[in-house]
C-alpha cells in the first residue's frame, strides 16, 4: 500500500510484534465443523478472547506504552474508554512501571470497571458521550501532564493491533478472506495492512452493527461520517472511525458489512454453545456479518478475529429480564 500521511505499515507491525511478544499470549486458532456446515464455508477463528485482559486491545496499548521512553512515561498515561482499551492500558502501564488513569463513562459495565481497578489504574467517571469523555480527559492531562494514548487513532496502537492478523496469517496462510469487527477501526486498519502485505490477494472485510453503522456509511461515501446516537448490543463498537484509521480503511479494505442486533445475539450464542468459549457481543459481529451475507463467503476459507471475551455475565443478551 502507499504510505500516505505517514501511516503505519507492515514494518511497524513487525517491530511491534517483536516488542510485545514477550508479554502477550499467542492466541489459538479454532474451528467448528457445525458452523462450517451451517454457513457453507471454512471458518478459522483467531481467539483474542484468550488474550491478556480478554481482548486484542492489549496488543495496541502495550505497543504504545513500550514505544515511549521512560522519561515520557514518568507522569503516567491516560485514555478514555468504556472497557477493553481501559483494561489494556491499565495492564500495559502496570507492566511498564507507570500509572494509568482511565476516563470511563458512568454506564460502563461493572465487570470492566472492576477489571480496570484490579490492574492498578485509577478511574475518573464522566457522562456517557464522546464530548464528555474528551473534555474530562483533557482536563486531567492539563492538570497531570499524563501521556494520552488514544484507543484507536494512534500509529503505535494500530501497529500493535495489526500483530493479531500477522500471527493469524502465519498460522493459516491459505485464508482467502479475513473479517474483523469495526468500531474505531484500530483492529480493522492494522489487520488490513498486515493481511494485504502478507497475502496481497486476500480480501479484507469488516462486520459492523447496523445500529452503529458509521464506518459502513463513511466507507461507501468516501468521507468520514460521525454517528451521534449509536444503538447496539455491541457496546465496544459504538465509537466512530478516526482520521488515521479511516485513511487506511478507505485505501485497502474491500468491504464493510452490517448486521442486526438480532443476528449478533444469535451469532454470540452460537459461539458459546457450539465452540464452548466466551465472547462478548462485539466479537460476534463478524460471524453475524457472515450469517447475513452467506453468498459472499460460500466455499471460501475465511478468517474471523474474535476480538474479546469480556461479556457482562449479569446481562447476557439472551436472558429475558424479569
Amino acid at each position: 500500500m502507499t504510505n500516505k500521511m505517514n501511516l503505519p505499515n507492515f514494518d511497524s507491525i513487525s517491530q511491534a510484534h517483536d516488542r510485545i511478544k514477550p508479554f502477550i499470549h499467542k492466541t489459538p486458532v479454532l474451528e467448528s465443523s457445525y458452523l462450517n456446515n451451517l454457513l457453507e464455508c471454512s471458518i478459522y477463528f483467531k481467539c483474542e478472547n484468550f488474550q491478556k485482559v480478554g481482548a486484542f486491545k492489549f496488543r495496541g496499548a502495550l505497543n504504545a506504552v513500550l514505544s515511549n521512553e521512560k522519561d515520557t512515561l514518568k507522569k503516567g498515561v491516560t485514555t478514555h474508554s468504556s472497557g477493553n482499551h481501559a483494561q489494556a492500558l491499565a495492564l500495559a502501564a502496570n507492566l511498564s512501571g507507570t500509572k494509568a488513569t482511565i476516563i470511563m463513562p458512568q454506564d460502563a459495565s461493572k465487570s470492566k470497571i472492576e477489571a480496570v481497578k484490579a490492574y492498578g489504574a485509577d478511574i475518573i467517571f464522566c457522562e456517557p458521550n464522546l464530548i464528555s469523555r474528551e473534555e474530562t480527559c483533557q482536563k486531567f492531562i492539563d492538570k497531570s501532564g499524563a501521556l494520552f494514548i488514544h484507543p484507536y487513532n494512534d500509529h503505535s496502537v494500530i501497529s500493535g493491533q495489526g500483530t493479531t492478523a500477522k500471527e493469524f496469517i502465519e498460522e493459516v496462510p491459505y485464508m482467502e478472506m479475513i473479517v474483523t469487527p469495526v468500531g474505531g477501526g484500530g483492529l480493522l486498519s492494522g489487520t488490513a495492512i498486515a493481511a494485504k502485505s502478507m497475502t496481497p490477494s486476500i480480501r479484507v472485510f469488516a462486520g459492523e452493527p447496523y445500529g452503529a453503522g458509521d464506518a459502513c456509511r463513511s466507507f461507501y461515501a468516501g468521507q468520514l461520517i460521525q454517528i451521534t446516537n449509536p444503538n447496539t448490543i455491541a457496546d465496544g463498537l459504538r465509537t466512530s472511525l478516526g482520521t488515521i484509521t479511516f485513511s487506511i480503511i478507505i485505501q485497502i479494505v474491500d468491504s464493510i458489512l452490517t448486521a442486526s442486533d438480532e443476528t449478533i445475539i444469535a451469532a454470540m450464542r452460537l459461539i458459546w454453545e457450539r465452540m464452548k468459549i466466551v465472547v462478548e457481543p462485539s466479537a460476534a459481529v463478524p460471524l453475524a456479518a457472515i450469517m447475513e451475507n452467506k453468498d459472499i463467503f460460500k466455499n471460501k476459507k475465511v478468517g474471523v478475529i474474535l476480538s474479546g471475551g469480556n461479556a457482562d455475565l449479569d446481562n447476557l443478551p439472551w436472558i429475558k429480564k424479569t
